[in-house]
């Protein structure tokens, strides 16, 4: 598996038991799963009291950084072994490493199923829609005088193999929105 310097980084300070204690790491390692199993998981997750010492910048750091572990273990289906090899490549001890493969091992199921439903296509654009507006100040109050275009792309992701019969022509929208920016900004 390869994770960016800045995913390393925070699971080395995850496996810090100075920056995060057995209770505040088992905490963490739960919120990171519920987070992304659970579509209705709590915010508020991170708020815990036994996680206040703990820096709101490291903690949010670390907590993506253990999201996004367990996301790719669960893309290349890794087993325990290959876990365990780079939790202690990671610096994390023994304790840590049972914990997260005991949880990765209870929530690798859901983890799969999660996978699974987002496919391997990206989803098709099927229409488009465009405004222009003019803004004058900024919520600062700064004077902007200028004008913005907004485009919204309306998307179909396919759930089976089946695709779509409708078409529409993007082109010819977005040369409409074109040439109604360039007339706004001759006035």
């Amino acid at each position: 598996m390869e994770l960016s310097e800045s995913v390393q980084k925070g699971f080395q300070m995850l496996a810090d038991p100075g920056s995060f204690d057995s209770n505040a790491f088992t905490l963490l390692l739960r919120a990171a799963f519920q987070s992304l199993l659970d579509a209705q998981a709590d915010e508020a997750v991170l708020d815990h009291p036994d996680l206040k010492h703990i820096d709101p910048v490291v903690l949010k750091h670390c907590h993506a950084a253990a999201a996004t572990y367990i996301l790719e273990a669960g893309k290349h289906r890794a087993d325990k072994s290959t876990l365990s090899t780079y939790l202690e490549d990671c610096k994390f001890d023994r304790e840590r490493i049972e914990l997260f493969c005991t949880e990765y091992q209870n929530n690798k199921n859901s983890l799969e199923i999660l996978l699974g439903s987002i496919g391997r296509s990206l989803p098709h654009i099927t229409d488009v829609s465009w405004r222009l507006e003019y803004q004058i100040k900024t919520n600062q109050l700064h004077k902007m005088h200028r004008p913005a275009y907004l485009v919204t792309l309306s998307i179909q992701v396919f759930i089976d193999k089946s695709y779509p019969i409708m078409k529409c022509d993007l082109v010819g929208k977005l040369k409409d929105a074109s040439k109604s920016l360039e007339r706004a900004t001759q006035l």
